[in-house]
């Protein structure tokens, strides 16, 4: 990520492998207590559950993850969407404490504290956010901090597609 930065290309424009297929086949355990970790059984349609789904991915010591954090809250709150989160590379401690701090939207949270799943999900950066369809396909990945700008452009149009289908 850091040549695409240097050279002036857009992170975010690099595509997913994971465009089209499945979500990966991971468990993962959960961050809290009290909400479950998520893994591949998590996704696809389940009776009275059509929703897409966004995964997002984040870590305390992630400065793009706090600035983002407000829209992802207001997104699972005001649209009405399961956000699940993925907790990568970090300590389980300051992951609670930085949910804690700047409130808890997800609805599950999956703990991944050596990047092994994030591997798996084609991660390299921080924050990186999947969308998933109701068949739990994932079918846009976006790398960097979502701003009002691209939940407008990008998520929500996305998001009312799937929807309506």
């Amino acid at each position: 990520m850091g040549y695409q930065l240097l050279f002036g290309k857009d992170p975010s424009l690099i595509p997913s492998a994971l465009i089209g297929d499945p979500v990966p086949r991971v468990e993962l355990e959960a961050l809290k207590q009290d909400k479950p970790g998520f893994g591949p059984q998590d996704f696809g349609p389940t009776p009275g559950n059509d929703q897409p789904i966004l995964v997002n991915v984040f870590a305390s010591w992630c400065v793009p993850c706090r600035a983002e954090h407000p829209i992802i809250t207001a997104l699972a709150e005001e649209q009405n969407i399961p956000v699940y989160g993925l907790n990568s590379k970090d300590t389980r401690e300051a992951a609670l404490d930085w949910l804690d701090e700047l409130g808890d939207p997800y609805t599950r949270i999956g703990y991944d504290p050596t990047g092994r799943a994030g591997i798996e999900w084609g991660v390299y950066g921080y924050p990186e956010t999947f969308l998933i369809n109701p068949q739990g396909q994932v079918v846009y990945k976006y790398v960097g901090p979502i701003s009002p700008r691209i939940l407008n452009e990008e998520f929500l149009p996305r998001i009312e597609a799937l929807r309506a289908q």
